[in-house]
């Protein structure tokens, strides 16, 4: 039987201030699409950054795509963000480039050969509909079209699991749907694990799967 491609046993996730989650259990297996759901402060994105080694877990046990989180070296964290793509809500473009460039910098910094890159970005771009943005300024860009630039850097490398925080956090209705919908789409295609924070219920509604919930200090999965 596969192992799950995230997998966390008695979890405890603090702050300064004292636990955020504590007791969290959790199994995804390779092409779940899931949400991840809960009031603001709930603690949606401490849990995803501790997924990808940029919080730290206090207790528990916890692996993400064979890495095991708990006793993972400095030196093996850019191995585990090769094998996650990470899509934010504020999309965090660089702003000083255009969108070719912005994905060459991933590649560039995950050792991509220069004689490939290119023909990567195209792949990326095209997976998400904005091919003919590749020398456009970012801020000459929609909300939508920044977002599915974001959405194309974490595809760039091929991961196997998506982790994506409040991805329609700064879209109107109409543009969310396109955004959920592409990476359903994405999902379907290519197999790749989708973890997807948000409170947008409609979008929920609209794209039922799997929910996972924070709240009152842990995780709950409701279909158990």
């Amino acid at each position: 039987m596969e192992s799950p491609i995230i997998s966390l046993k008695d979890v405890v996730i603090s702050h300064a201030e004292g636990p955020v989650l504590s007791h969290v259990n959790m199994d995804i297996s390779a092409g779940e699409f899931v949400y991840l759901i809960g009031k603001s402060g709930a603690g949606k994105t401490s849990l995803l950054r501790s997924l990808y080694a940029d919080h730290e877990i206090d207790e528990g046990e916890a692996t993400v795509c064979g890495f095991d989180l708990m006793h993972i070296k400095r030196r093996q964290v850019p191995l585990l963000r090769r094998k996650v793509g990470i899509v934010f809500q504020n999309f965090r473009l660089l702003r000083d480039r255009n969108v070719h460039d912005n994905l060459a910098f991933v590649l560039q910094a995950t050792g991509w050969k220069r004689s490939d890159i290119d023909h990567q970005i195209m792949v990326a771009l095209e997976a998400v509909g904005v091919a003919d943005k590749a020398g456009s300024s970012i801020y000459r860009l929609s909300e939508g079209e920044q977002q599915r630039v974001g959405i194309a850097r974490a595809l760039i490398n091929n991961p196997d699991l998506i982790l994506a925080d409040e991805p329609t956090g700064n879209l109107d209705p109409a543009t969310s749907s396109d955004i959920i919908q592409l990476l359903v789409n994405i999902n379907r295609q290519t197999g790749t694990t989708m973890l997807i924070s948000t409170h947008d219920f409609m979008m929920i509604d609209k794209f039922q799967s799997r929910m996972l919930v924070c709240e009152n200090g842990t995780l709950v999965d409701p279909q158990q």
